[in-house]
């Protein structure tokens, strides 16, 4: 515990040291521990390529940096307008988008790019998608690349749902009605499969002092892994039936070495784990390096044992909760206060660590989901060894915005 404590203020006086000469708020990228992680999770992939979620990083210099990592090909992103940017700045040539689109603008601008649509994929998972994207662009278009997505939640009853809320084409017969329409109608190529299986990878099976609920999670990830690794595997031969698929992607940054043992899946999705946000935390098998900090200066000293923030209520979406906020990562020995926790405009801690705290010190924070602090930052500023060596603009200092 005294050597992790020492740690813990060794990294904190290196940060400060690499920093001193900017005024907090700002928010930092390690790079040693974004490329530690990023080495990690292709070990745990074991061979199977990443194809990277963009979602979680939300930085072009970082997302580049991972790309030239060995194990990791090609983009994942959020909607079609990054994809359609990230193309254009020259980032990617394959890119994935993992959400359906009702994007007009974006839809004619695709249409209108042969190059465009020979580099990006767009996901559907009903013929309506389809429908919508021919009223959007008409017919005198480029094919467009398709992926397909698979429901990958787990029903183990009748009326039982576990995980995420996604595609209606959970079955096997499902999928392949699907595949032939795609098929049939001009103007699309079914390419890839995706199925993302939130209750095993981005759910933390070791949640801190909750033992009994950690084995609970444990079985229902096995069960729920076993399940879709034999309908997924059906459902892939279907579709290869009626197109030769070029991917099949699956798994997330909680579940690489699950998915990626599966023969089906030829490729994995990982964001996450390369940030290394609070909310994994709480999982088994891995634990990420905090690469991606955020610094808040002391502006009130109103007791011995607290301190008060400038800012920080940086919480994360989700279902609204303790495991939302963020925490308190350095110095060592402080928390958030129950009575105000993250505050828009003063953030109190607590604990001996504010002891030693003076006006004008830093306190560095992490923020609890992977990119949502880029929305927060126009630039992460990149240090590496104990030295800041550039600030690299994120999606909200290049001016873009894809929520």
């Amino acid at each position: 515990m005294a050597s992790n404590r020492t740690a813990a203020s060794a990294r904190a006086a290196d940060l400060d040291r690499a920093t001193g000469e900017l005024d907090p708020p700002f928010a930092v990228a390690d790079l040693e521990a974004f490329r530690r992680n990023a080495r990690d999770l292709a070990r745990r992939a074991h061979g199977t390529p990443i194809r990277i979620a963009t979602k979680s990083v939300r930085c072009r210099e970082l997302l580049e940096l991972a790309l030239a990592e060995p194990g990791y090909a090609g983009l994942m992103a959020y909607s079609l307008s990054e994809a359609l940017w990230l193309h254009r700045v020259g980032t990617s040539n394959d890119i994935l988008v993992a959400y359906p689109t009702t994007d007009r603008r974006a839809l004619r601008e695709l249409a209108a790019d042969p190059a465009a649509a020979a580099a990006i994929t767009i996901m559907v998972d009903s013929a309506d998608h389809l429908d919508h994207v021919d009223a959007v662009t008409g017919s005198r278009r480029p094919d467009l690349r398709i992926c397909l997505e698979l429901d990958a939640s787990w029903r183990p009853l009748p009326g039982a749902h576990v995980g995420t809320r996604r595609s209606p084409v959970h079955g096997v017969r499902a999928a392949r009605r699907l595949a032939e329409h795609v098929e049939r109608r001009n103007g699309f190529r079914l390419v890839g499969m995706m199925a993302y299986e939130g209750q095993i990878a981005g759910l933390g099976d070791a949640p801190p002092g909750r033992p009994l609920a950690g084995r609970v999670l444990r079985w229902m990830r096995r069960r729920s892994a076993a399940e879709l690794a034999e309908r997924r595997g059906e459902a892939v031969a279907a579709v290869r039936g009626v197109a030769p698929l070029e991917f099949v992607n699956g798994g997330g940054t909680g579940s690489l070495e699950i998915t990626g043992t599966e023969r089906a899946v030829t490729e994995l999705a990982a964001g996450s784990g390369l940030i290394g946000p609070t909310l994994f935390d709480a999982y088994s098998t891995f634990r990420p390096q905090p690469a991606v900090l955020y610094a808040l200066p002391v502006v009130r000293k109103p007791a011995g044992r607290f301190a008060t923030l400038f800012g920080g209520g940086y919480i994360a979406s989700g279902p609204t909760g303790p495991s939302r906020a963020p925490s308190v990562h350095l110095p060592p020995g402080l928390r958030l206060t129950a009575a105000e926790g993250a505050g828009e405009v003063q953030t109190p801690v607590a604990g001996a660590g504010a002891r030693g705290l003076r006006l004008g010190d830093r306190v560095w924070l992490r923020h609890a989901k992977a990119g949502e602090l880029a929305e927060r930052f126009t630039h992460y500023h990149l240090v590496e060894g104990g030295t800041l060596l550039r600030s690299a603009p994120t999606y909200r200092g290049e001016g873009m915005s894809f929520g």
